[in-house]
């Protein structure tokens, strides 16, 4: 694994005894957060003047390891003001520790449900700018095109000036340009997954916009994009915010937190590129290119129908290996609890997805 990471450009390798001493020893208190491949840690680094975010992953979590070693090989090759930078990494004790730029406001996910602090309307447009942004980089001008695969509100992580950027690389795949989808292992986090992904797993830049459109409407609405707590016809949100939009009651949807105090015709606006990028159908789905020219108003906003498309998928029920590991989300605080990945899945290559209103 070290001769992997050497590959990468950029980050620095880092002594064990450097970093344990500047998280205080990876003390509880210096905990930023608990993912499934393990803690992520404050830290103090005297040579950069600076705090830092230690990810430290658990001992024997082969996934962990896997997934560490695919986001090192691919954030370390990019350069982009909206993705976290990774600094360095260190591999010693059979421990695996990977550094990242400290974000001092957090993920965007813990303003918008759990209370952290009440992000105003223009923070939460410039967010979706960001956000865009960084996808328009991923998707079209980096040498290769890369499918992120886990674009969610808790991956989104805000700075000192609530700036974004994308963090968690490690389902993330390079693609050619001229290809922009893989079919690979089935990846991603129940709510944000486009539907095609499901049953194909295959990933493209429509699957990534998907996210981003499901996110897209969290922001506006300040609600997760599935609460179990909600009333059934609330439960989804992209469903609800889509009935509202068809009898023509947006508004509605508008995160009450914000106390009216937005601009009618942005959060109009974003409701409707978030319901576009998640369209059920992927081929309606318009580029980031598209959605950030409608969200800077240099393009007409889209009429969607009425109603939403339904998928409806006829295919044999697929068989999946035992080998297969299946994680199911739980709606706990701990969101990466919900990523789920299956290692293997055989279906019909006649499976098809049709749509039904």
């Amino acid at each position: 694994m070290n001769d992997e990471f050497k590959k990468g450009v950029g980050p620095k390798k880092l002594s064990y005894g450097e970093l344990a001493h500047s998280t205080n020893n990876f003390a509880e208190e210096e905990k930023l957060g608990e993912g499934g491949f393990g803690g992520v840690y404050r830290g103090f680094l005297r040579e950069l003047d600076s705090y830092v975010a230690v990810k430290r992953v658990s001992r024997g979590s082969k996934q962990g390891l896997k997934e560490c070693a695919s986001e090192v090989k691919i954030i370390s090759r990019l350069r982009h003001k909206n993705l976290m930078q990774l600094i360095g990494w260190c591999h010693e004790k059979n421990e695996l520790l990977l550094i990242y730029e400290f974000m001092p406001n957090g993920s965007l996910d813990s303003h918008l449900f759990k209370g952290k602090s009440l992000l105003t309307w223009a923070l939460r447009y410039k967010i979706v700018h960001d956000l865009a942004s960084a996808l328009l980089y991923l998707h079209e001008e980096w040498e290769q095109c890369v499918l992120h695969r886990d674009i969610k509100s808790s991956n989104i992580m805000l700075d000192l000036n609530f700036n974004a950027k994308v963090g968690d690389f490690g389902l993330a795949r390079l693609v050619h340009h001229e290809k922009g989808s893989q079919t690979t292992l089935l990846a991603g986090t129940l709510g944000y997954m486009a539907p095609e992904c499901v049953i194909t797993g295959k990933s493209s830049k429509e699957s990534d916009e998907y996210s981003f459109g499901i996110v897209a409407l969290e922001i506006a609405c300040g609600r997760k994009s599935i609460d179990v707590r909600a009333p059934e016809t609330q439960s989804r949100l992209a469903e609800w915010v889509w009935d509202l939009y068809g009898t023509g009651k947006l508004l509605e949807a508008v995160d009450p937190k914000l106390c009216a105090n937005f601009d009618e015709q942005e959060i109009k606006c974003l409701m409707i590129i978030g319901l576009c990028c998640a369209h059920p159908d992927y081929n309606l789905r318009p580029s980031i290119r598209q959605a950030i020219h409608v969200l800077n108003f240099e393009a007409p906003l889209p009429i969607l129908p009425s109603k939403m498309l339904v998928p409806t998928y006829f295919a044999p029920d697929p068989i999946v290996s035992e080998s297969s590991q299946i994680h199911y989300p739980s709606y706990g605080d701990n969101t990466d609890s919900s990523k789920f990945t299956i290692s293997s899945i055989n279906s019909s290559p006649s499976a098809s997805l049709l749509y039904t209103r």
